[in-house]
């Protein structure tokens, strides 16, 4: 039996835990807080997030302790926020993770080191890529708590691993369909919820459905420029892990990037949105990275930069938006 642990308590990692429990006998799952463990021990749902999803605490083996869920683990899926992985992996030994396979369902980048974590973990603990996979959508948290169909895309260049995990995921709520394009696919899940941002912050401002659709068509070919920039190959972007995964960040409610673009096109300051939220929006920390990334790539991302401006340079979002209106076609 493949043993597998989950790292990281939000909504992703209790919606990925409830997916593994449907074809695992037992999950270990690393909590951040012994209040959080106790909590499920006793009431069998996460207090904070999700907490709609019940678990069969037979097959959930619970832990605040990342090195006891690492060395239980084959298979590692990591599911906190990217601001938080370095601390979450800060001084563990490369030895530890001898022989372990890690799956990555964060959607941002490390801002200690401006890599994605497939990079950060091949980097830090010379984890061979082929055995390294992420999870893209287009999927929803909650919506996964819902049971509503949903579809992922497991990536790795490792065909095999990619094509094992995802039938790990697969159950009568989620088909999972494996690619090659790890690096690809991992790009456009950061980008995305730049661009969230971007739509959210046009929704406040009162922008209709049309300036979204242009928004959303120059997006994609942004990513395209970007990730092609990054990682020259060939790969079609109109498939669900890109514009699939692009559009639902992007236009769904569920999405706290979007929303958290929405608060700044309504006036909140950029501190206020998120003490609001109490949620990480990643598309906020990936922005900044990919800022100063394109210093050295100058690949054209005139939405990318218009968020920047927004968030890092307290520009106006009415100025800025239309300023950005000129350069879409």
């Amino acid at each position: 039996m493949i043993k597998v642990s989950v790292i990281g308590s939000g909504s992703w990692a209790t919606s990925l835990m409830k997916i593994l429990c449907e074809n695992l006998s037992e999950v270990t799952w690393r909590v951040r807080t012994v209040a959080t463990k106790m909590h499920i021990e006793k009431h069998g749902h996460n207090p904070n997030y999700i907490r709609s999803v019940e678990f069969d605490l037979k097959k959930v083996r619970l832990t605040c302790d990342v090195r006891e869920a690492i060395d239980y683990a084959d298979i590692l899926v990591v599911a906190t926020p990217s601001a938080y992985l370095h601390s979450t992996f800060e001084g563990m030994d490369k030895s530890l993770f001898e022989g372990k396979k890690i799956v990555s369902a964060i959607k941002g980048i490390v801002p200690e080191t401006l890599e994605i974590p497939a990079k950060y973990f091949h980097s830090r603990f010379t984890i061979p890529y082929e055995n390294i996979g992420i999870i893209c959508g287009p999927c929803h948290a909650e919506e996964v708590a819902m049971e509503r169909l949903s579809y992922l895309t497991i990536a790795s260049p490792n065909e095999k691993f990619a094509e094992q995990f995802s039938g790990l995921l697969a159950c009568h709520y989620i088909k999972a369909t494996p690619s090659e394009d790890l690096l690809g696919t991992e790009w456009s899940a950061v980008l995305k919820n730049v661009y969230a941002i971007a739509a959210g912050i046009c929704h406040g401002l009162g922008y209709g459905d049309n300036f979204q659709a242009v928004l959303m068509s120059n997006a994609i070919q942004e990513i395209e420029r970007f990730v092609d920039s990054i990682s020259p190959t060939h790969r079609d972007v109109k498939t669900s892990a890109y514009l699939g995964d692009l559009l639902v960040t992007g236009y769904s409610f569920f999405s706290r990037n979007r929303t958290f673009g929405n608060m700044i096109g309504k006036g909140y300051s950029v501190k206020a949105a998120q003490l609001e939220m109490n949620m990480v929006a990643e598309g906020y920390y990936a922005v900044k990275c990919i800022h100063e990334m394109n210093k050295t790539t100058k690949v054209d991302l005139p939405i990318c930069e218009t968020v920047y401006k927004i968030l890092y340079e307290q520009a106006s979002p009415l100025y800025e938006m239309r300023l950005l209106a000129e350069r879409l076609s």
